[in-house]
């Protein structure tokens, strides 16, 4: 009799494991009953995100306020250097990340990215008064900025192995570090994507101009987040939420507010350039 008993309790334990296990909720339902998505970002990054006057501004801002109408939800930024936004994604500190970051082949191995929302081909940014850059590879033998551990400097080295000297690659935590030290005249330039030099360049026309044509390979700018089922839906109502807006014009008018200008992007990214 105690056996059966035991025996009974035991199924019922597992039954009542599988009914738990088999409403365990994932990423979006998550999210939705919390009503609120996390979205890790920098704020240096302008005009994608950064301060302006002591206010988290930019871009994503005005992307993620939309993706948060569709979904229902509030947006809670999680701010933080680049070097730690991606390890802060992996580690659970939010769902999402607005970087936004250049799509690689490498990156798409680790994670899943939205559809486009800009373009992000590299060009150079340098002094409005230094006549001795006319063309990207004047920068031979010459220090140039890029933020660590981002595909601009990468695609900055590479593009300096082409060159007959190498430029000096020089790493800093924040684009705008990088700014300032071109504004000091400590380097001859700044690698970066050519809307976010543009912008740069618009703001302060004085100090800096970009150097034409852009040397970097046609590269574009996605919102990465998980590549596991857990984060399956949610990305797919994250990306049918961006569509939406590229569908209807929200997207082109948020690019022509930050850039000046519209792109031609993607749907997605299936075979990045680099």
């Amino acid at each position: 009799m105690r056996n059966r008993v035991i025996s009974a309790l035991a199924g019922a334990a597992l039954l009542l494991g599988g009914t738990v296990a088999a409403h365990a909720q994932d990423a979006l339902e998550r999210v939705t009953a919390a009503g609120v998505l996390k979205v890790g970002t920098e704020t240096a990054f302008a005009p994608f995100d950064f301060i302006d006057a002591g206010t988290h501004t930019g871009l994503n801002m005005d992307v993620f306020a939309e993706i948060g109408k569709e979904l229902g939800v509030e947006i809670e930024w999680v701010t933080l250097d680049w070097a730690g936004v991606l390890p802060g994604l992996e580690a659970g500190q939010f769902d999402m990340v607005a970087g936004p970051a250049t799509v690689t082949a490498a990156r798409m191995e680790r994670y899943r990215f939205t559809p486009p929302i800009a373009e992000a081909t590299v060009a150079l940014l340098k002094s409005a008064k230094d006549d001795s850059i006319t063309k990207p590879e004047d920068i031979a033998g010459k220090a140039v900025g890029a933020g660590h551990a981002t595909a601009q400097l990468a695609q900055l080295i590479a593009y300096g192995e082409t060159l007959p000297t190498a430029p000096e690659a020089k790493e800093y935590v924040s684009f705008n570090e990088a700014y300032a030290d071109l504004a000091a005249g400590r380097i001859a330039g700044v690698a970066n994507s050519l809307p976010n030099i543009a912008f740069v360049a618009q703001q302060r026309p004085e100090v800096f101009a970009v150097v034409e044509p852009a040397f970097g390979t046609k590269t574009y700018f996605a919102y990465p987040g998980l590549k596991d089922d857990d984060h399956a839906s949610l990305m797919d109502a994250i990306d049918a939420a961006i569509l939406k807006m590229k569908g209807d014009g929200r997207l082109a008018d948020l690019q022509q507010k930050w850039f000046g200008t519209t792109f031609d992007t993607p749907d997605a990214v299936t075979e990045p350039n680099i």
